[in-house]
């Protein structure tokens, strides 16, 4: 069944945001905080059974200057700057393996694949620790983790982390600064919404059924998980539920989706139990950037699949033919 609303209102499905006061400034001096740390990118080229891909272990200064990791790939023959895909990763999934990630350097792009800090153990190897657990209760996973309050907050940890992947990509002397793409869905979507916010001169951004927007109605509407730690957290915190909302305003989708610039294609399954469409559509609907939707009506929480990688390679071809 459909479990949203009919297609023709979610394209005009627009709801106020709820921006917090100095939303500009907490991120302005999140990053300034942790460029006080020295990027550090450090490229180990490790060998694999891959003979036409080049393979580097990538370290990193993220949030606090911990040590971030993960992949960078190449093709074997490349010689030259590369346009290159920064990749960030879905809840609870890793970095995993080098060769989980063919398509882009197949393709003549280099990709650079974040580690997402303390995730990893629910369906892809990761190996990234994260240093701070965040004060105060919470329930399994993250979206709890430190919800309280926004500098405690685990979601300012990892996008700042996806803010300095993009620096760390843009060091590697393979890859063409000018030429960078963020990539994600799910909670990858979510970073890249947040980082193509965040960071002024990216070429492209994908952003496929993000999480992480319009959280409040994602939590009144949906017990599916993560969105459902929310519920059971506030089930039993009844009386903190509008300190956790002013908290998650802070890394809601639907406020860097209005002051993005980044030209963007969105992806959503309108059967998504998980990032419900309107969640999605609000934060499409806002966006500020040049945008278009790939919309997959029979799809839920997977979208387009391969069929959606298949977009992102045509729009890439795209952007390098000018």
């Amino acid at each position: 069944m459909f479990v949203d609303m009919p297609l023709d209102r979610l394209r005009q499905y627009r709801p106020e945001r709820r921006e917090p006061d100095g939303f500009d400034a907490f991120w302005a001096a999140t990053l300034a905080e942790t460029r006080e740390h020295d990027l550090n990118a450090v490229f180990t080229e490790i060998e694999t059974d891959l003979s036409l891909v080049r393979c580097f272990d990538v370290r990193y200064a993220g949030f606090g200057g911990h040590e971030i990791r993960g992949w960078l790939l190449v093709p074997a023959t490349a010689t030259g700057p590369l346009p290159c895909v920064v990749q960030y990763i879905g809840y609870n999934g890793g970095r995993g393996l080098p060769h989980d990630w063919l398509t882009w350097p197949v393709a003549g792009w280099a990709i650079l694949v974040m580690d997402s800090r303390g995730q990893g153990g629910g369906w892809r190897t990761g190996d990234t620790p994260d240093p701070v657990g965040g004060t105060g209760p919470q329930v399994s996973g993250k979206l709890t983790q430190g919800v309280l309050s926004p500098g405690d907050y685990y979601y300012r940890r990892l996008y700042t982390d996806g803010v300095r992947a993009v620096e760390a990509a843009r060091a590697h002397p393979l890859v063409d600064a000018s030429r960078v793409v963020v990539s994600g869905g799910s909670q990858g979507g979510a970073l890249a919404m947040a980082v193509s916010a965040l960071v002024d001169d990216l070429m492209f951004a994908f952003i496929d059924v993000p999480f992480m927007s319009h959280i409040r109605h994602a939590a009144e509407i949906t017990d599916e998980d993560p969105y459902g730690e929310l519920g059971r957290f506030l089930k039993s915190h009844r009386h903190r539920v509008e300190e956790v909302f002013a908290t998650l305003d802070h890394f809601d989708g639907v406020n860097f989706a209005a002051r993005n610039t980044t030209p963007a294609l969105f992806s959503v399954g309108l059967r998504d139990g998980v990032t419900p469409a309107s969640t999605v559509f609000a934060a499409y609907n806002h966006y500020a950037g040049p945008k278009d939707i790939r919309v997959w009506a029979f799809n839920g929480h997977e979208g387009g699949e391969s069929e959606q990688v298949a977009e992102h390679l045509r729009t890439a071809r795209k952007l390098l033919e000018g």
